[in-house]
């Protein structure tokens, strides 16, 4: 009697030991298999949220078939502590593995309303946009000058909503005074700052902040990218440069930012400078006089004089030998590497192809085919004030 209730406990055991590592292996593959979402989400995980709440917001919302196996799956891979917040895509089929490595990774929110200020040369903008989750594209909502536009409303509705994101886009060639002035006119950061930060040690880039964000910190925040920035870029620089220090690589590279129409010939803009200094020739480069003028305090907005172009100061160069003194802007990742890997030509001298900036530049490499070139565009100029057109 015994032997056969211990055998019936022995295959009662067997029995449920198969059982359960059945329900093991379905909710595995249930866990790493693709999900029920036939549309793109974003997902808003508030602060203080916890697994339970985004389980339960992800059933709602038909992307997980299972809120208690997707607590368990978090549970077993250890990242219940890991939950950020902010707004994640989540994708059409996201599995609920796939799914806990969105909400735990960290980084930037990759969706949801976002206002971006553009601090580019000219003027600050405002904008307000929302990711569409269909078609992974955003949105904007609006556009405007702080400065000199009332906000729209739905920018002061962004403006107050808990969720919303907030970046700060520097263009690649403002100057260090226009990134100071810009931060402190900003309503989202805090705490102004009168020490302007020297010129070039900024990296323009888009920075993620949050209302309240110290305008000192931001600032400490981009002058560490660019020390990284720099230090890489001269660690694979080529050989033979008449470049002394990663220093004046940056001057170099804020020239290179300010001459250059388009990111695809800034290498070739690098060589003429370059070449201008292995021959001991003067740069000859309107930016750097214009720097001289301004000092990097806003715009020049008029041409150069003839008084200007001769007069000696330290950064202009059609009067000194070299490089100027300090750079003339914040360079980019994209200059600085050029300056530092220029193209290999034979170039000296560069001009516009068009009366459009954007067309990028004619090259030369002896006087007379810069002569001609130079001549081109002249009759360009003629042209347009013949028409009348500004």
């Amino acid at each position: 009697m015994w032997k056969h209730i211990a055998a019936n406990a022995l295959t009662f055991f067997i029995v449920a030991l198969f059982l359960f590592a059945g329900v093991i292996a379905w909710g595995t593959n249930e866990y790493s298999a693709e999900g029920p979402l036939e549309q793109a989400i974003c997902l808003q995980v508030r602060s203080g949220s916890n697994m339970r709440i985004v389980s339960e917001s992800l059933a709602e919302q038909d992307a997980i078939s299972s809120p208690a196996l997707f607590r368990i799956g978090v549970d077993y891979a250890n990242k219940a502590s890991q939950l950020k917040a902010g707004s994640f895509l989540v994708p059409v089929g996201a599995s609920m593995e796939e799914i806990v490595e969105i909400v735990t990774r960290g980084g930037p929110s990759s969706c949801g309303t976002q206002i971006i200020y553009r601090v580019g040369i000219n003027r600050v903008l405002a904008e307000v946009r929302e990711l569409d989750p269909a078609s992974g594209d955003f949105v904007q909502l609006a556009q405007f000058n702080p400065s000199e536009e009332d906000a729209p409303a739905v920018f002061s509705e962004a403006r107050e909503a808990s969720d919303t994101q907030f970046n700060v886009v520097f263009a690649e060639g403002v100057t260090s005074w226009q990134v100071v002035q810009a931060l402190n006119s900003l309503d989202v950061m805090d705490g102004s700052v009168n020490e302007i930060p020297a010129e070039g040690m900024l990296a323009p880039d888009s920075y993620q902040v949050q209302p309240g964000d110290s305008v000192a910190e931001l600032l400490d925040k981009m002058e560490a990218a660019q020390t990284r920035v720099l230090a890489d870029a001269w660690e694979s620089r080529a050989d033979g440069l008449p470049l002394a220090s990663p220093e004046e690589a940056l001057i170099l590279a804020s020239i290179i930012e300010k001459e250059a129409s388009t990111s695809d010939e800034r290498f070739d803009v690098a060589s003429v400078f370059i070449n201008r200094l292995n021959q001991g020739m003067r740069l000859q480069t309107d930016p750097t006089v214009i720097y001289g003028v301004t000092l990097g305090e806003g715009v020049l907005g008029r041409g150069l004089r003839q008084s200007e172009l001769r007069a000696e100061t330290p950064w202009n160069t059609y009067v000194i030998e070299g490089l100027p003194q300090t750079p003339i802007a914040n360079p980019g990742r994209g200059s600085i590497e050029a300056a530092l890997n220029p193209s290999d030509t034979d170039f000296i001298f560069f001009v516009a192809k068009t009366l459009n900036p954007r067309d990028g530049h004619n090259f030369a490499v002896t006087l007379d085919e810069h002569n001609a070139n130079v001549a081109i565009y002249r009759r360009l100029e003629a042209e347009r004030a013949a028409s009348g057109d500004n």
